[in-house]
Parts: structure tokens; C-alpha cells; sequence
């Protein structure tokens, strides 16, 4: 089933997106904005322990990745990352990650030797200087902390040859019996937008409170977060800043109601686990817990949130360098002080296969539909009844999203995996749904770990992709 609970999770500033371009594997969703697509959640296991398993099935331990760095064209996108070293005493873990960019050493090292006339000392002693050349490297150091049984701290830096800035990141995770605290401090924190786009929040500060999931469905959270200093963009000039990272404080709280329907489902039975053969009897599990059932359901999750800003920002601040933030560009939309809205979504799934044989015993479609925003959809109709026109941009929140899912077995515990995200929403000369985000993935799901896998996925509209080890990621 798809992670409805996302429908939630994204109006906060929690939400963990995968992401090459930093050394934990770990981008911030900008709160408010559209849902992101299923396939994009970052793992839940640091990436620093990812990389202590995934070496193991890489020659040399070497995980490769790949990201754009845009003021950086010549370092390109290949980067190889890999664990450095790692110690754990009585339950402190530190690890040591190391990456490094080999475009720009072999162009340097290539037009080296060509310009070259002979073969001498000298030449292997300049060509070897390109090897210190600090941004075709980055390290970063992450240590997680038992505090009690039930807390804990993750501890992380890192800093990156071809950037000014260190990141350095905070978090304290507490457990109570119902809910899960989670206290989280960054210096710079780092967000993705629905299109795509990064941006650097100089100080990222934020409290948050989840309850866990009752039997009933019922779901809640709140949380109080605090951005100062003026945000960068990271890979363009021109962009304009999203509402929800102006410096201001803003207490949040969410609330949702989620039931599933089994419209038919097949229970797995003794038979499908034990295989008699002439040998003896076997034992043969899905190769992942959570497909084990062939089935049809639908789902649903309807919710509501509010929010209020301890100072209100207006506008949306233009990154362009060169302007100071007096003179910044403001834009028509503005951030209120208090905002309410109710958001739903709704979920068809369909699953053919118990995942155990070899060939032809997974294939898997989800398709929610998401209402982000019942105000703005309602603003939205009424202005076309109205036949109403406005100068403003159009709500990205006013249009529903549809999301499609398929999976299909490769062999064995291979799958196959797109993600994608259409707008039901028509402009002039476009009508009908338009393709807005797309994530291809292979998954090799870990028998082992009844619900674990490594999974490769590759984003076009953002040209990244990555390795992760996710488990249970229900």
C-alpha cells in the first residue's frame, strides 16, 4: 500500500527525501508544497550504517552515485562514495564517510599528459598534484549516541571541497510509549522543492511530537520550527525563494483519520511457506513480507492542519546574488499568520503474485489521488464558475495529484519499480493529466531481513540517483 501518511508528513518540516547531493543521503521536503512521490523517502537507516552493509556486495566497498553540481560543472555528476571506517563501543556508533569526484582528476591528469612532449620526473610529479585538488573530495563524520533506552543522538558534519559552508546536524530522538519526539537543529538544512530545486537554510531549528498509529486510524502531530537567515538557492539564480523558508517561527499541528478495505485478499497458507521435495521439506518465504498476499484494496486518509506564524513574511524573495535583501523582488503571494486547511487522499491497489517463484509472481499497481488542499480547490472551481480571472500564478495546491505505482518482478527478488505524479489540471493549450515528477528504481528485496532491500533509483527531472538500503518501510 502506498504511504498515504505522507499526505501529513508533508506539511511539516520533518519529512526525509533522498538525495545524493549531501553525504547523509538526507534532504528536507519544503513544507506545504505538493506531496512527493512514494519512491522519493529516504531511507530510515543513516546512511552512514547503509554504507557499512551495502560495502559488502560493491568492489572495494565503493558505492557509486550520481548528482549535478551546477557551479561546478567540470567535477560532474559520477561520485563514488564509500565508508572510511567506522568504531562502535557499547552501542556509540561513528562512521566515516568519504566521497570523491573522478571527472575533473582524469580531464586534468588526460590534458596533463597530451600537452606533455616526453615522458619525465617532472610530468608524474605535476600530474600527480591534481590529486590535492580539495574539491574532487568530500568526508563526513556522523556519530548516533544511546542516551537511555528509550533516547538517543545522531551527531553529523561534513563538508564538501567545492562548497565554503560545513553542514553540521542535530537530533535528538526520544521515545514514548504512544509517541515519538524528535528535537532537530541544522547549520545549514537542506531542501528539495516539488520541482526539483535546492535550496540552504542558513539555521534550521524544529520540535516535533507524532503519536503513533491507533487501531482506530487516528493519527496526530505538532511541532514548532524556527528558520533565520536568508536562504540560498543551490542550483539557480533566478528562483524564488518557497514561503515556508523565510526566516520566522511557526507552530503547526495536523491531525488524520486513515482505514483500508480488503476488497479480496489471499492469505498465505503452510503450503506456500513449506516445500515438500524428495529431499525434504523446505522453507520458502516471500522474498518480502509485505507482498505476500495477493489482493485488491482501497484506502483512504482524510486530515486537516493549521498553523501560525509568529511573524508573518510576505512575498517571495528573489536569490539572485546580486541583490541585496532590501531590494529583493517580492512576489503577489503572501504568508498569513494563521492558516487551516483539510487535505484527503484515496488509494486503489491491486497485487498479482505471492512473490516466491523465480519469473512471472509479483505484479503490483497503487493509484492514490491526492486533494492537497480543499480551500485552494474550492477557490479554484469557484473562479471557473465565476469564468473569474486573476493575475496571480496558479496554487500549485488547487490541483489534485494522481499517483501511479508499478512494480514488477525482474527474477528472483529483482523488481521494477516507476514512481510517477500527474496534475489533473489543464492550462492553455495543454488538457488532460500532465506528467509532473517521474523515479525509476531496481529493487532487490533482502529475504533475510523479511522486509528489507537495496534499492538503485535514478530521477530524471532531477538527473540524480542513488543506492539505498531500506527496511521496512511500511
Amino acid at each position: 500500500m502506498a504511504n498515504l501518511r505522507t499526505a501529513m508528513d508533508a506539511a511539516f518540516w520533518d519529512l526525509n527525501i533522498s538525495t545524493p547531493q549531501a553525504l547523509d543521503g538526507v534532504s528536507k521536503a519544503v513544507p506545504g508544497d505538493p506531496v512527493p512521490l512514494d519512491g522519493a523517502r529516504a531511507s530510515r537507516a543513516l546512511r552512514v550504517q547503509q554504507l557499512s552493509v551495502l560495502g559488502n556486495g560493491f568492489p572495494l566497498g565503493i558505492i557509486p552515485s550520481f548528482s549535478p553540481t551546477p557551479n561546478h560543472k567540470e567535477l560532474g555528476s559520477f561520485a563514488l562514495q564509500s565508508l572510511l571506517g567506522n568504531v562502535d563501543i557499547g552501542g556509540w556508533w561513528v562512521g566515516l564517510i568519504g566521497q570523491f569526484r573522478p571527472k575533473k582528476l582524469i580531464s586534468s591528469i588526460k590534458a596533463e599528459v597530451c600537452a606533455a612532449e616526453e615522458w619525465e620526473l617532472p610530468l608524474l610529479k605535476d600530474a600527480a598534484k591534481h590529486f590535492l585538488d580539495k574539491s574532487l573530495y568530500a568526508i563526513g563524520l556522523c556519530s548516533l549516541i544511546p542516551l537511555t533506552s528509550s533516547s538517543s543522538l545522531l551527531l553529523s558534519s561534513e563538508k564538501h571541497g567545492e562548497r565554503k559552508r560545513r553542514q553540521t546536524k542535530a537530533v535528538l530522538f526520544h521515545k514514548l510509549p504512544d509517541h515519538d519526539i524528535t528535537l532537530e537543529a541544522a547549520w545549514p538544512q537542506l531542501f528539495i522543492g516539488h520541482k526539483g530545486k535546492y535550496w540552504e537554510v542558513p539555521e534550521s531549528i524544529s520540535v516535533d511530537c507524532s503519536s503513533l498509529i491507533s487501531e482506530s486510524g487516528l493519527r496526530y502531530r505538532f511541532g514548532i520550527h524556527k528558520n533565520s537567515g536568508r536562504p540560498q538557492s543551490v542550483d539557480s539564480v533566478d528562483a524564488q525563494t518557497p514561503l515556508a523558508l523565510l526566516p520566522g517561527v511557526c507552530a503547526k499541528a495536523a491531525f488524520s483519520y486513515q482505514k483500508s478495505k480488503d476488497l479480496w485478499r489471499q492469505k498465505e497458507t503452510k503450503e506456500d511457506v513449506i516445500i515438500e521435495t524428495e529431499k525434504g521439506q523446505f522453507w520458502r518465504p516471500s522474498y518480502d513480507i509485505r507482498l505476500k498476499d495477493p489482493h485488491a484494496a482501497i484506502s483512504g486518509i482524510i486530515g486537516g492542519t493549521c498553523m501560525a506564524w509568529a511573524s508573518a513574511g510576505s512575498g517571495s524573495l528573489s536569490v539572485n546574488p546580486t541583490q541585496d535583501v532590501e531590494r529583493s523582488s517580492l512576489g503577489p503571494q503572501s504568508r498569513g499568520r494563521f492558516r487551516a486547511d483539510l487535505f484527503g487522499s484515496v488509494c486503489c491497489t491491486f497485487q498479482h503474485g505471492k512473490f516466491r517463484n523465480l519469473f512471472g509472481d509479483l505484479t503490483r499497481i497503487d493509484a492514490p489521488l491526492d486533494i492537497l488542499s480543499t480551500s485552494a480547490l474550492a477557490q479554484k472551481v469557484s473562479n471557473i464558475f465565476r469564468s473569474a480571472r486573476s493575475n496571480r500564478p496558479p496554487n500549485e495546491l488547487s490541483s489534485p495529484k494522481f499517483n501511479l505505482i508499478y512494480q514488477q518482478q525482474v527474477v528472483g527478488p529483482v523488481v521494477f519499480r516507476v514512481d510517477s505524479k500527474f496534475s489533473l489540471d489543464s492550462t492553455p493549450g495543454r488538457h488532460g493529466p500532465q506528467l509532473e515528477d517521474l523515479i525509476y528504481s531496481l529493487n532487490y528485496s533482502l529475504r533475510i531481513l523479511g522486509s528489507g532491500k537495496v534499492v538503485a533509483w535514478y530521477s530524471p527531472r532531477r538527473k540524480e540517483g542513488m543506492v539505498e538500503l531500506r527496511l521496512f518501510e511500511f
